[in-house]
């Protein structure tokens, strides 16, 4: 008679290994597509639609990442880069932000607030980076609330409701400011570099920290490779797209600085989207 309860009891503990190896492979597979596609949630009492992107591991400093007017999905890989260095990054639409109902205080402190409350997040005042439509309601609504903000980088952002009245703008900015302008954006007239140097040129009387930096040969969306619909960007421009980067790292490092311990890796030498 021949014993077989050895070989199946080692049958037995190799499938056991095989499935714990299977799951953690599929738990790391899931949580990169959590990270790379992020958390989305509609609108609701809480606040306006929008998709969180969590750090890797542990909390997090919170990050309010808001879109041009085109929505959030070309700024979902930008949103996720932020969340890889070691930041909670919530990604809005800047139509929920800067609009015509004036909601986009109420609607950016909710969400604040709600981020706040998150387990990934450090409970703390939020940095904002906004583009286009994103980056004039982080000028006019963000920028106005420093209890809950740090700090605010706009790219390229819209200003044209201020042509004429920038002193309106500039009195609202009350935390630090970094600006990225394109000198050739002529984009329905909405981004204008002239009206970024006048507001710099106003923003000195205020006090508070304001840099502007122009880039001589871009245009609008000069860090977007791909549109809403996936399709190319004729506008971008790598070496453009870096120093924005770059310089967005560094107001962070200064303002709403990761823990001490989190180290901050360059951005990936191939971007998806951003």
């Amino acid at each position: 008679m021949v014993n077989t309860s050895g070989s199946t009891q080692c049958a037995r503990a190799r499938l056991h290994t095989a499935n714990r190896v299977l799951s953690a492979l599929l738990l790391a597979w899931m949580a990169t597509i959590v990270q790379a596609q992020g958390v989305f949630t509609e609108a609701g009492p809480d606040g306006p639609t929008h998709t969180v992107h969590g750090p890797t591991s542990g909390k997090g400093p919170i990050v309010i990442v808001i879109s041009g007017q085109s929505g959030p999905a070309s700024y979902q890989s930008y949103a996720a880069e932020l969340a890889k260095l070691g930041y909670h990054t919530v990604l809005l639409d800047g139509k929920d932000i800067l609009n015509p109902e004036l909601t986009g205080p109420a609607a950016l402190k909710a969400v604040i607030e709600r981020a706040q409350r998150a387990s990934s997040a450090v409970s703390g005042k939020a940095a904002v980076i906004g583009f286009s439509m994103g980056g004039g309601g982080a000028l006019y609504n963000a920028a106005s609330m420093p209890e809950m903000v740090s700090m605010v980088v706009a790219y390229y952002p819209y200003t044209r409701t201020w042509a004429d009245k920038v002193g309106v703008l500039a009195k609202r900015l009350q935390v630090p400011v970094l600006v990225m302008a394109a000198q050739r954006d002529r984009y329905q007239n909405c981004c204008l570099v002239e009206t970024a140097q006048a507001l710099a040129a106003s923003d000195k009387e205020t006090g508070v920290k304001f840099e502007l930096v122009i880039y001589p040969d871009a245009d609008h969306g000069f860090n977007l490779t791909s549109g809403p619909r996936g399709g190319p960007m004729p506008g971008y421009r790598r070496n453009d797209d870096r120093d924005a980067w770059s310089r967005t790292i560094e107001m962070l490092r200064q303002h709403q600085p990761l823990a001490p311990w989190v180290h901050t890796p360059p951005r990936r030498a191939k971007d998806p989207s951003v």
